[in-house]
C-alpha cells in the first residue's frame, strides 16, 4: 500500500503519473545532450541535481538510487570528455551532484516510512469504520433497504458520513448524518453517534427524544476530549421513523440536506423541514425539536443522503441537484436507485468528487409484491 500511496499522492489520472515518472529520465537525457553540445561555460548541472530530487518522493528506493547514479555518471563522463574535471568548478559540480544524490536517497527513505505509517493508520481507520458502519439488511420491518458509502478518493473508506437503520417497537428508525472532519477523529465521532442512536432508537418514545440523546452523547464526548469547539464538532443529521403500518414517515432534520420522497408514479417531494434547526453538537442552547410528518404510499421510496451528493460540482462549478435529476424517473428497487445516483454523480463531476457521500434508500413495497432477494454492499468509489 505504501508504494501505491507514493505512486498516487493526488496526481489525477494515469497521464499525470506517467509524466511525473518520465520527468527525471527526460531531464537527464536533455541535460546530457545540452551539456555535450554547448561550450564549457554552459552547464546542465541544475538538471542533474533536480532529477534525483524529483525521483525521491515518487520512485522506489532502487529507482531513486539509479537516477542519482545516472546523474553522477553523466556529469563525470561530460567533465572527463571535455577535460575540465581537474579544475575547481567542475569538481564542485561533481561533488554537488553526489551530495544531492545521497540526499535524495535519504528523502526517499523518509517518505517511504511516512507512507507506511499513513497506510497503517488508514487500514486501522477503515477497519474501525466498517465495524461501526455495517451494511443494513436488505429487508427491515417489511421495508426494502439499501445503503451505500461512496468515498471521494478511490480505495478510501475513512470519513465522517454515517447511516444506520434499526427496527424498533416504535417502527423502523433511520439516521443519516455527516460529522465535520475526516480520519480517525471522524470515525470516533461516527461510533459515538451510531452507538447512541441504536440505544436511543429502542428506548425513546419519540424522535425528538432520540435527537436529544444524540446531543447528550456528543456533549459527553466533547467533555471527554477536554472541551471541543462547537464549530469544529457539530454533526448534521436527519432522523426518520416509519410507522409499523408504513403509511407515514416522521422526520427530525438537524441542519442536514432535505430527504426526498420518490413516488411510484415518478412524482417527487423534497422534505424540507417546517422549522430550520441547528446541527447536533453545536452547543449554542437547547430548542425543542420539530417533527414533520409525510404520507407514504405503496412503492414510495425515501431517499436520505449527505451533502457530498448535493455539493458535487461539474467542471463549470454547477452543483448536482438530486431532486431535478431524479424527478420523473422510476427504479425497480432501492439498490437500482443508488446505483443510478452513483453513476449519474460520476458523470456529472467527471469522476472528480471532493467529498464522501452516504446514501440510504428505503422503499415501502407495493402490497402483494413478491419479495426480491438482494445483496447489499457498502461500496467505495471506484
Amino acid at each position: 500500500m505504501a508504494e501505491k500511496l507514493r505512486g498516487g499522492w493526488g496526481w489525477g489520472g494515469s497521464r499525470s503519473r506517467w509524466l511525473v515518472r518520465a520527468l527525471p529520465t527526460t531531464m537527464l537525457v536533455v541535460g546530457f545532450v545540452f551539456d555535450f553540445f554547448t561550450p564549457a561555460p554552459f552547464t546542465a548541472v541544475p538538471l542533474f541535481v533536480a532529477a534525483p530530487l524529483i525521483a525521491a518522493p515518487f520512485f522506489t528506493l532502487k529507482s531513486t538510487i539509479r537516477i542519482g547514479a545516472a546523474s553522477l555518471i553523466a556529469i563525470l563522463a561530460l567533465r572527463l570528455h571535455n577535460g575540465t574535471l581537474p579544475h575547481v568548478v567542475p569538481s564542485i559540480e561533481v561533488v554537488t551532484v553526489l551530495t544531492v544524490a545521497v540526499l535524495a536517497v535519504f528523502i526517499n527513505g523518509v517518505v517511504r516510512r511516512s507512507n507506511e505509517q499513513l497506510a497503517s493508520a488508514r487500514v486501522i481507520a477503515e477497519t474501525a469504520m466498517r465495524a461501526v458502519l455495517p451494511a443494513p439488511a436488505a429487508r427491515i420491518g417489511g421495508l426494502q433497504v439499501a445503503a451505500r458509502y461512496e468515498a471521494a478518493q478511490a480505495d478510501e473508506f475513512v470519513g465522517g458520513d454515517l447511516f444506520a437503520v434499526t427496527d424498533t417497537p416504535h417502527g423502523v428508525r433511520l439516521v443519516v448524518g455527516d460529522v465535520r472532519g475526516k480520519g480517525l477523529e471522524a470515525v470516533a465521532a461516527v461510533a459515538v453517534i451510531i452507538g447512541a442512536f441504536r440505544e436511543a432508537a429502542e428506548q425513546e418514545g419519540t424522535l425528538e427524544c432520540v435527537a436529544q440523546r444524540l446531543e447528550r452523547a456528543l456533549a459527553r464526548e466533547a467533555e471527554r476530549r477536554g472541551g471541543m469547539d462547537p464549530v469544529e464538532g457539530f454533526v448534521t443529521a436527519v432522523l426518520a421513523e416509519i410507522a409499523t403500518d408504513a403509511k407515514q414517515v416522521r422526520i427530525v432534520n438537524r441542519g442536514h440536506p432535505e430527504p426526498l420522497l420518490l413516488h411510484a408514479d415518478g412524482q417527487l417531494e423534497v422534505l424540507a423541514p417546517s422549522v430550520p434547526a441547528l446541527p447536533l453538537g453545536m452547543g449554542l442552547g437547547t430548542w425543542p425539536d420539530v417533527t414533520d410528518v409525510w404520507t407514504l404510499t405503496d412503492g414510495t421510496t425515501l431517499l436520505l443522503y449527505t451533502d457530498g451528493l448535493s455539493e458535487a460540482r461539474n467542471a463549470q462549478g454547477v452543483f448536482y441537484d438530486p431532486a431535478a435529476r431524479l424527478r420523473g424517473r422510476l427504479f425497480p428497487g432501492p439498490e437500482e436507485l443508488l446505483s443510478a445516483i452513483s453513476d449519474d454523480v460520476r458523470l456529472h463531476t467527471g469522476g472528480r468528487s471532493t467529498d464522501d457521500v452516504a446514501l440510504l434508500a428505503v422503499v415501502r413495497p407495493v402490497q402483494g409484491q413478491p419479495e426480491r432477494r438482494r445483496t447489499v454492499k457498502i461500496v467505495g468509489r471506484g
